[in-house]
């Protein structure tokens, strides 16, 4: 299956604390904790028959562009946010580093 993923609308459910993307009625999602000063990224899922099409990848800079927009650090707790980071030079500088 092809997916444009320019075109992907993803919603933030914040009663459920994730980001979610819904195709052909398939979801994927984004697990989250907020807090006043750091998004932490506990889970990236993707529905199996959708894995492979670039959508974790998707959701994960999606959390990342909405810790920028909202002044958050990030820490990628979820084994795939953390090795996403590594191949996104341009959002190093939002991880929380351990102090």
């Amino acid at each position: 299956m092809t997916i444009n993923l320019d075109t992907l609308e993803i919603t933030n459910n914040t009663s459920e604390n994730r980001f979610e993307v819904w195709v052909n009625n398939l979801g994927s999602k984004l697990d989250y904790i907020e807090s006043k000063d750091t998004l932490t990224i506990t889970h990236v899922g993707v529905h199996p028959d959708l894995r492979g099409s670039g959508i974790a990848g998707k959701l994960t800079q999606h959390a990342f562009d909405y810790a920028k927009s909202k002044s958050l650090r990030v820490i990628p707790m979820c084994s795939y946010a953390a090795a996403w980071i590594q191949r996104h030079e341009e959002y190093k500088e939002l991880v929380k580093h351990k102090s």
